[in-house]
């Protein structure tokens, strides 16, 4: 069986507050994204994870889809299986695609096996995963608070324009991210800040890791800027970054200069 687990953008990230247990609260809207990866799922005599595409980066048994296996092999009577990965979304790009991969694999598994499984069950053992894997379980628009694992129900329907995707070649790890924030609550919810239309998002819809990594990382503020100039009317890191994204009316034309970049461009 095969499944293609995509990717999100961060409409608007507002880190608010440190928590006790030492992550962070925050406010955000994830986004589906069509850029994917590929994951197969095959019958086997004995379980094994192997990978193609991008290099993964740490010991390849401890890999989200290892770990979501074996989250489920623990309470059910899975039996063994090929699982192969074919890496296509950046890593340490702010897009969660470590995330998706992990929720899909869990999402294919209770398939594959007819486990029987709830959406707010899938949920459950993708929080035991990572922060934002849960989100990928519905792969739906929400807004986001807390770790970015509760959701609300958000009315943004962006369908029809069109995203483009850059990411500097440049992996920016989380714990590098979180490093140079200062929580604050913002003035206005970003709940509120999103019901408004899509061209005032410029002067209000704001990323909080761009104060402290675009300093470090001016290309991020280049390409940012890029984009506006050629037409987005929205633009914005994504996540703890390193990938920019503009929204377009309609299909663009990518300069010279982005076009050194990875880059992907598609409907949202």
């Amino acid at each position: 069986m095969l499944t293609f687990p995509t990717c999100k953008i961060n409409i608007g990230l507002r880190i608010t507050e440190k928590r006790p247990d030492g992550f962070h609260n925050l406010q955000s809207c994830f986004y589906p994204v069509g850029w994917s990866d590929v994951l197969e799922l095959i019958p086997a005599s004995e379980f094994s994870f192997t990978d193609s595409g991008l290099a993964i980066p740490g010991d390849p048994t401890k890999n989200l889809c290892v770990r979501a296996y074996q989250l489920l092999k623990a309470d059910f009577e899975l039996p063994p299986v090929q699982m192969h990965l074919h890496k296509i979304v950046p890593i340490g790009a702010g897009l969660g695609g470590g995330s998706s991969d992990a929720a899909f694999a869990l999402k294919l598994l209770n398939e594959r096996f007819a486990l029987g499984l709830t959406v707010a069950q899938l949920q459950d053992y993708a929080r035991r995963l990572g922060s934002d894997c849960a989100f990928f379980i519905e792969n739906k628009p929400m807004y986001c608070v807390e770790k970015g694992d509760v959701f609300q129900e958000v009315s943004l329907d962006l369908s029809g324009y069109t995203i483009l995707l850059v990411y500097p070649n440049l992996a920016i790890s989380t714990a590098e991210a979180y490093a140079g924030v200062r929580p604050r609550l913002p003035e206005t919810p970003l709940s509120e800040q999103l019901q408004a239309p899509i061209e005032t998002w410029r002067d209000s819809v704001h990323n909080d890791f761009e104060d402290s990594l675009f300093p470090v990382y001016p290309v991020l503020a280049d390409i940012k800027h890029q984009l506006y100039d050629i037409g987005a009317v929205y633009a914005s890191m994504s996540g703890s970054g390193s990938t920019v994204y503009g929204i377009f009316q309609a299909p663009v034309t990518v300069s010279n200069h982005l076009g050194r970049y990875n880059v992907w461009q598609g409907k949202l």
